[in-house]
C-alpha cells in the first residue's frame, strides 16, 4: 500500500473529513499533506510507513486490546446496561474466568455483578497476533437513574496467566447514564417569553468601579422583571487576564471552568464590610478619587479596575484568613465546604494562576516558556512550588468563592422578583493555549488550532488563537474536562448558549505552523457530548441554546432539536434563500431562540446607518472597493425590505415611510417593529438587546480585528439609573402577555 493511501485510511479512522462544502456550495477536498499535518497534530507518530501502519493496527484493534472501554455513554431508556469487555484468552478457555463487577454511583452507593464458566456467553471472538480474544457483555440488570457511575472490573482465569503474563486484569470505567432530552421548563413546553442580553462589562452604574458587576446584574434583573421578562442573558464571565489589547476578550479565556474575579462587587463581601480597616481604606481619597476616575472614563480600563479591586481583595483575603481560616467560624466552614465541592480542579487552577503570575513579572506571558519542570502539574517543582506558596493559592481560591457567592445571591434574587428563568450564561468555544485549562489537561489537547476554512467572506480563514480537544484522548479521560465545563457553566443559571454548537459535530482544525487553508474538519464523539450536555441540563435544570449559524448539516441541526437543544435564528440572516426577502414570522421553528444581533453583528441603530460597513471600510477588511459597494447596495436593499415586511404585518403605522432615504436614522418605534416581528414567531424565547433598545451605535467587536477598533471595552451610553425612567425600556413590558 502507498503511503497516501496509508494516510488517507488512517485519516479516516480517525474521523478526519475527507472534503467539505463552504457556505457558498463549494466543495473543498482534504489533501493528503494536510491529513498528515493533521494526524501529528492529534500526537500521532507519522514519520515513516512502519509509524503510520502501527497507528493504522491500533485503530482497527480498537477497544480489543483495552479490556474495557473507558467511558460508556447511554440513554436511561436503553437499559439494561452493558458493558462490553474484551478479554486475551481463546474461547476455548472461557469456562475457567471468573469476572467480577462492582458499580458504585455517586453517592458511594455499590452493587455487583459476577459471571463465571458456563454461564459467560462469548459474543465475538478474534486472533490479534498470536493472541485469542474474546468479547463477552456483562448485563447489569438493575434499573439505574440518570447520573455518573463508576465499574471496577476484575478478571481471573482460575489460577492461569494471561498472556502478557499477568494473573488478574483490573480496570475501571466511567458510565453515563443520560435523559435523551434537554431540560425545558413546562411553562415552555407550550408557551414563549422573552429576555434582555447585556454585556456585563458595559454596565454603568453609580456603584460599580467603571465597569459592570455582579451588584449591577442583580440591578439589572429587577428592572427585567419590572417590564415583564423572563431571564437576563451575559457574555461569558470565564477567567481572561484583564490585559489589554489581549487579555480582554471573555471568548478567548485562560480558563472555560472558573471565573474572572473583576466583576465580583467588592462593597458586598463580608471581610469588606466587617473591616474598619478597608472601610477607612475604600473611602479615602485616593481609593475614592480612582473609582471616579474609572468611571468618568468612556472606555473601560481592565488593568486599573482589576489592579483595583485587587487591592482590597487582597486586604479582604488576610482579614479572612486571620479571622475564619481553620478557626472554625461559619464562614470558614462555608469556604472549606466550596473547595471540598470543587475538587483538585480549584486548586490546579489557583496553583496556575500563582506561577502564571510569578513568570509574567519575569515576561513570560504563556505556560510553554515556564522552565520544563513546571509543565507537569502533578510534577515535583509543581508541588514544592505550591507548599511554598500556600496562602497565595488559597487567595485565589477564595476569589472563586467570592464569585460563586456573588452569583448565588443573583440567582436567587432573580427568582425573587419573578424571572422564571433567571440567568442565561454563554460558553466560549475553546480556552487559550496558554492558559489553566490547557495546561491542566495537556494529555488531550491537540498540537493546532481551532477556526474556519477560507471562503468569499473571509478568503484567508479564521484562526479563533485556542487549541482543540482530541476526541480519542477525550474519550479516554471520561470527558472529565467536557463533563466539569459544561457542568460549572449551568451552576445557578437557568439557560446556557453554547458557541459554534457545530464544534460538537465536527471541528476546524489548523495544525500548529500551518494556515486555514491547510486544515481540515474532524468528527467528534457528537452523540456522547451531546447527551453528557442532556444530563448536565436536566440535572441543573437549564435549557440549553445551541448557536447552529452558519454552514451547518440539516441532520445534525436536527439532531440538535431531537434533543431540545433551542436553534439560534437572528433577524438579519433569516431570508428565503436565494431570495434575499425576510422569512415571515410563521416560519421561524418553534424549537428556537430567536434575535435581531449578536456582540459579533452591527447593533440594530449601527445596521441602519451602515456604521459596520463603514467601520470595515475604514479598517482596510474589505479587499476591493466592489465588496464594499456590494455591501453598501445590499444594506439598502434589506433596509427597503424590512420596511415593506413590516408594513405588511401592521407592525408600522401606515403613514410611516415605505423608502430607507426618507428613514436615515433608526428610530424606536422602527426597533420595536422589528421585535413586534420577531414576537409573533413561534420561537419560544426572544433576546432582545440592551444596546438595540438604548440606542448603541457600535457593536462590542468586529471579528478580524484586535484593537484597530473598541472591542470589549464600551460602556453602555445610557446608566442603569437612569433606565427605569427611560420610556424605551420600559415598552418591552408589551412585548408577550405574561401570564
Amino acid at each position: 500500500m502507498k503511503t497516501e493511501e496509508m494516510i488517507d485510511e488512517l485519516a479516516g479512522l480517525c474521523g478526519i473529513l475527507p472534503e467539505y462544502w463552504d457556505i457558498f456550495g463549494k466543495l473543498h477536498t482534504t489533501t493528503v499533506d494536510a491529513k498528515r499535518a493533521m494526524l501529528k497534530a492529534m500526537k500521532m507518530r507519522v514519520e515513516s510507513d512502519e509509524d503510520i501502519a502501527r497507528e493504522i493496527d491500533i485503530r482497527k484493534i480498537g477497544p480489543w486490546k483495552s479490556f474495557v472501554e473507558p467511558v460508556i455513554v447511554i440513554s436511561v431508556n436503553a437499559q439494561p446496561l452493558k458493558i462490553p469487555l474484551y478479554v486475551p484468552v481463546h474461547a476455548g478457555n472461557k469456562d475457567n474466568l471468573l469476572i467480577t463487577c462492582v458499580i458504585e454511583d455517586e453517592s458511594g452507593g455499590a452493587g455487583e455483578i459476577s459471571l463465571a464458566g458456563a454461564d459467560i456467553e462469548v459474543v465475538e471472538e478474534r486472533m490479534i497476533g498470536n493472541s485469542g480474544h474474546i468479547k463477552i457483555v456483562l448485563s447489569d440488570e438493575r434499573e439505574r437513574h440518570m447520573g455518573y457511575y463508576t465499574a471496577a472490573i476484575e478478571c481471573t482465569l482460575n489460577g492461569i496467566l494471561f498472556p502478557d503474563g499477568a494473573s488478574v486484569l483490573r480496570k475501571q470505567t466511567k458510565i453515563i447514564i443520560t435523559p435523551d432530552t434537554c431540560y425545558l421548563p413546562p411553562e415552555l413546553k407550550e408557551g414563549r417569553t422573552w429576555g434582555l442580553s447585556t454585556n456585563l462589562y458595559s454596565l454603568r452604574s453609580e456603584g460599580s468601579w467603571g465597569i459592570g458587576d455582579f451588584k449591577d446584574l442583580e440591578t439589572i434583573s429587577g428592572l427585567v422583571a419590572g417590564v415583564r421578562g423572563d431571564f437576563i442573558g451575559i457574555n461569558p464571565l470565564h477567567a481572561v487576564p484583564n490585559t489589554h489589547p489581549y487579555g480582554i476578550s471573555p471568548y478567548s479565556p485562560i480558563s472555560r471552568i472558573y471565573k474572572n474575579y473583576i466583576y465580583l462587587h467588592v462593597e458586598d463581601i463580608p471581610e469588606v464590610k466587617d473591616s474598619e480597616e478597608i472601610q477607612t481604606l475604600m473611602n479615602g481619597k485616593p481609593v475614592r478619587k480612582k473609582i471616579q476616575e474609572l468611571q468618568r472614563l468612556d472606555l473601560i480600563d481592565y488593568e486599573q479596575t482589576g489592579k483595583l479591586k485587587e487591592k482590597i481583595l487582597r486586604r479582604a483575603f488576610d482579614a479572612f484568613y486571620e479571622k475564619h481560616y481553620d478557626k472554625g467560624t461559619s464562614r470558614d466552614n462555608d469556604f472549606k465546604k466550596y473547595i471540598s465541592g470543587e475538587g483538585e480542579s480549584l486548586e490546579s487552577f489557583a496553583v496556575f494562576l500563582v506561577l502564571w503570575n510569578f513568570f509574567r513579572k519575569k515576561n513570560i506571558y504563556a505556560w510553554q516558556g515556564w522552565p520544563e519542570a513546571y509543565h507537569d502539574p502533578n510534577g515535583q517543582a509543581v508541588k514544592k512550588f505550591k507548599r511554598r506558596q500556600e496562602k497565595e493559592v488559597l487567595y485565589h481560591m477564595y476569589l472563586q468563592w467570592l464569585i460563586d457567592e456573588q452569583l448565588k445571591r443573583v440567582s436567587r434574587s432573580c427568582k425573587e422578583s419573578g424571572l422564571r428563568i433567571g440567568l442565561y450564561y454563554d460558553l466560549a468555544i475553546g480556552a487559550i493555549a496558554g492558559g489553566s485549562d490547557v495546561w491542566n489537561y495537556q494529555e488531550i489537547i491537540g498540537n493546532a488550532d481551532v477556526g474556519a476554512p477560507p471562503d468569499d467572506f473571509n478568503p484567508n480563514g479564521q484562526n479563533w488563537g485556542f487549541p482543540p480537544m482530541i476526541p480519542d484522548n477525550l474519550k479516554e479521560h471520561g470527558y472529565e474536562l467536557f463533563i466539569e465545563t459544561i457542568r460549572k457553566n449551568m451552576r445557578y443559571g437557568g439557560a446556557l448558549r453554547i458557541d459554534h454548537a457545530l464544534g460538537l459535530f465536527r471541528l476546524f482544525w489548523i495544525p500548529s505552523g500551518t494556515t486555514p487553508k491547510d486544515g481540515a474538519y474532524l468528527l467528534q464523539p457528537v452523540e456522547d457530548l451531546l447527551r453528557i450536555i442532556a444530563l448536565e441540563s436536566e440535572r441543573n435544570r437549564t435549557i440549553v441554546i445551541a448557536e447552529d449559524l452558519g454552514t451547518i448539516d440539516d441532520a445534525f441541526r436536527e439532531m440538535l432539536q431531537s434533543f431540545h437543544m433551542l436553534s439560534y435564528r437572528l433577524f438579519y440572516f433569516e431570508k428565503n434563500y436565494p431570495d434575499p426577502s425576510f422569512k415571515l414570522p410563521e416560519r421561524y421553528p418553534a424549537t428556537a431562540l430567536c434575535a435581531i444581533t449578536t456582540h459579533d453583528l452591527p447593533t440594530v441603530y449601527g445596521y441602519w446607518v451602515g456604521r459596520d460597513i463603514e467601520a470595515k471600510k475604514q479598517l482596510g477588511i474589505y479587499g476591493d472597493e466592489g465588496t464594499w459597494m456590494n455591501d453598501v447596495a445590499a444594506r439598502e436593499r434589506d433596509k427597503r425590505l424590512i420596511l415593506g415586511v413590516l408594513k405588511e404585518q401592521g407592525l408600522l403605522t401606515a403613514d410611516f415611510p415605505e423608502e430607507p432615504a426618507e428613514v436615515p436614522q433608526m428610530t424606536h418605534e422602527l426597533c420595536m417593529a422589528i421585535y413586534r416581528y420577531l414576537a409573533q414567531s413561534p420561537c419560544k424565547l426572544l433576546l432582545v438587546s440592551l444596546d438595540d433598545v438604548i440606542g448603541t451605535l457600535n457593536q462590542q467587536n468586529m471579528p478580524g480585528t484586535v484593537d484597530a477598533h473598541p472591542n470589549w471595552i464600551q460602556k453602555t451610553p445610557l446608566a442603569l439609573n437612569d433606565m427605569v425612567h427611560d420610556r424605551r425600556f420600559n415598552d418591552l413590558s408589551g412585548l408577550y402577555n405574561k401570564a
